[in-house]
């Protein structure tokens, strides 16, 4: 019997189309089941899903008041039912590292950023938004389902574990994004939506800042890591 999402289910689920065919390319060993809305029997990524589906061998079912119910939106006509799983952050690679992010909407976002700038490693600071919430996986379109993401009690316990470059993104920062060369690997580390990175950040590491106007205080946490990573991705050689 299939629930409502909740963080201690040991299952989530992927809403609508294009983060279900993701899920399918992906990570289609942990699919359950695909749940599928008859309405949208003329779109053709969901075609693509029942060829997927039927070359896979996955169950497929036909319930419109299901993914309604499970997706809580009217705009979804499939939902994947997959298990949760481990993916851990790799070693000698970059990373993105946020501390105490909780914007579900802009953690999906940033995880889609990652990929478009060609990285793919998210280290979560707790506490820290569920990365399976299906608000995530959706605001994703479904591109958390080619991440490796993993959870830290403490950025201490981060640190500990890989020796990575580290560079801070804050307003405070002493040097300019714009003179910045990363050195690889790197970590950039943002802080949350709210309050950005805390006081102990100023001695970690190195400081960096964006330049902009004086008509806001800083940017949103999702743009800033945006802004990073395409200045990190221009450097490639």
């Amino acid at each position: 019997m299939l629930k409502t999402y909740t963080k201690k289910l040991d299952y989530s689920y992927a809403v609508g189309v294009y983060p279900t065919l993701e899920l399918l390319r992906n990570r289609s060993k942990e699919i359950e089941k695909i749940i599928l809305d008859e309405r949208g029997n003329k779109n053709v990524g969901l075609d693509e899903i029942v060829e997927c589906c039927r070359k896979e061998e996955i169950n497929t079912e036909t319930n419109r008041t299901l993914v309604h119910k499970l997706a809580k939106s009217e705009n979804a006509y499939c939902l994947g039912v997959f298990k949760k799983y481990r993916r851990d952050v790799e070693t000698a690679q970059n990373h993105v590292v946020l501390v105490n992010p909780s914007d579900m909407g802009n953690l999906g976002t940033i995880i889609r950023t990652m990929l478009a700038f060609d990285t793919v490693n998210l280290a979560l600071v707790k506490p820290a938004c569920d990365i399976f919430d299906p608000k995530v996986i959706r605001a994703s379109m479904g591109a958390l389902f080619k991440l490796n993401f993993e959870y830290f009690a403490s950025f201490v316990d981060y640190k500990n574990r890989f020796s990575n470059n580290i560079y801070t993104l804050r307003t405070n920062g002493g040097t300019d994004i714009d003179t910045c060369r990363f050195e690889k690997p790197f970590s950039l580390v943002f802080g949350n939506e709210g309050a950005g990175l805390p006081p102990e950040y100023d001695d970690i590491g190195r400081g960096i800042k964006i330049p902009q106007s004086k008509n806001v205080d800083s940017l949103n946490l999702a743009i800033a890591v945006g802004v990073a990573l395409h200045h990190s991705y221009s450097q490639k050689e």
